[in-house]
């Protein structure tokens, strides 16, 4: 714990007893600097997602062609945006406290070939290594037709490579049934968190699961121990990736063409509040950075986390970021939010969103199920849990008094403004799932 002890963080950061007692909590980031001064901090830039866009576009004829559901969209991978006034209208009623502007779900959950959003990154990187691959091989040009790629040929020559990921589940499904698609041999180390049926669904696509009694590090830790030993395998670093991170940022400019479709303005007088369930970064960080690069300060995002595992809160607010873990403060990472059953935050998102995230808070499974089933009941969405961290966001914003809305000078926009829940996976749920999902959300709306 980078020669802190745990009382010397208690004194430096008070709600650090909060997060150790369990309690659901929200934590604005004294850190957030303008969009201009914070983007010099960061090693990324536009360009960086604009290349990721134009990859994307790339392969689109490749995808239509080999996942017929992407037919529609002309082989881009990208999910609707749905106004939810009834739920809305549920949680006002539930939480008393009134939601000033538009509410939009982002359907991640629905996304082609993985469900989930996992499968912006997860997708994205698998691509780019299979690019990079062909082209050094002379197989392959950036003018020629990527639909080539189904083929024997290509086939063959991928099965020469092997990739290998750990995952707590989603991330472990784009990964996988990408990369057996265009022909690698791939291995996902699961953590013993992952639902039965995400490792069933893989060893039906010929994925080799790798199935862990530890949490998401140590799978994490085994796939880079694995990689190490073969010069022709790709890890997919999801502590550390970069292509990872940029394959979510390529949202942003998408999510912009959906929002004007809607008559949604954003701007300094318009506010756009967005909430991501977060569990090592990756996915809500890239989304975050894309959608400061194309927003600036008019966006302001929020992770959601659960209690049990709240990583990335921990690593911003101290400061440490993957110098200290959950278990060091005497959480037991144990959530029914499989996807977000996180440890130890990433450094790499950690430091990125240093000075452009507007906050985070906590949020209990009995919450994510009591949303989960509040959610189906109003608007005949099923999520899973992990996809539900999202939705207590502007509750949570909103019942803070004196808080981050009133710092920034934004009580008066909020009626103008718009609040985006980004729903991060739910379709690929099997029906029994769903069910036994309802059922807890009964219980929990119970008590």
């Amino acid at each position: 714990m980078a020669n802190l002890d745990l009382n010397e963080l208690r004194n430096h950061y008070p709600l650090l007893q909060n997060l150790i007692s369990l309690e659901e909590v929200i934590w604005s980031n004294p850190k957030l600097e303008s969009f201009t001064s914070g983007m010099k901090k960061i090693s990324l830039s536009k360009q960086d997602v604009k290349d990721a866009e134009e990859r994307l576009n790339r392969f689109a004829r490749y995808i239509e062609k080999v996942f017929p559901e992407t037919k529609e969209m002309k082989g881009i991978i990208e999910s609707p945006i749905v106004e939810i006034n009834s739920m809305k209208e549920g949680m006002e009623f539930t939480y008393k406290k009134n939601i000033s502007g538009k509410l939009l779900l982002k359907c991640d959950n629905v996304l082609p070939i993985s469900g989930s959003i996992k499968a912006r990154g997860g997708i994205y990187e698998v691509l780019k290594h299979a690019e990079s691959l062909a082209i050094e091989h002379n197989l392959l040009t950036e003018n020629d037709d990527y639909s080539i790629l189904d083929s024997e040929k290509f086939r063959d020559f991928y099965s020469r490579y092997s990739i290998i990921v750990g995952s707590t589940g989603n991330l472990g499904l784009s990964i996988g049934i990408m990369s057996a698609k265009l022909g690698f041999k791939v291995t996902v180390h699961m953590s013993s968190d992952a639902k039965q049926w995400k490792k069933d669904l893989l060893r039906s696509k010929n994925v080799n699961v790798v199935e862990h009694a530890d949490d998401y590090s140590k799978a994490v830790e085994e796939g880079r121990k694995q990689a190490a030993t073969d010069a022709t395998c790709h890890f997919v670093d999801d502590e550390n990736s970069r292509d990872l991170f940029l394959g979510y940022s390529a949202a942003a400019c998408r999510l912009d063409q959906q929002l004007k479709e809607l008559d949604v303005t954003v701007d300094e007088d318009h506010p756009l509040f967005v909430y991501l369930p977060c569990g090592v970064g990756g996915g809500p960080g890239g989304v975050t950075f894309g959608l400061k690069l194309m927003y600036q300060d008019n966006v302001h995002c929020f992770f959601g986390e659960p209690t049990h595992s709240a990583c990335m809160l921990l690593g911003l607010m101290t400061g440490l970021h993957d110098k200290i873990s959950v278990q060091e403060i005497g959480l037991d990472n144990k959530t029914d939010a499989d996807g977000l059953a996180v440890g130890r935050a990433s450094r790499f998102v950690g430091k990125v969103m240093e000075p452009i995230l507007s906050g985070s808070y906590t949020v209990s499974d009995k919450h994510l199920y009591k949303l989960l089933k509040l959610l189906f009941d109003t608007e005949g969405i099923h999520l899973e849990p992990s996809a539900l961290a999202g939705m207590i966001g502007p509750i949570k914003l909103l019942k803070e008094e004196g808080g981050y809305i009133k710092r920034h000078s934004l009580t008066e926009k909020l009626s103008q403004g718009t609040h985006i829940v980004w729903a991060t996976g739910g379709s690929m749920v099997p029906k029994d799932m769903k069910a036994e999902y309802y059922q807890k959300g009964i219980e929990a709306s119970s008590k």
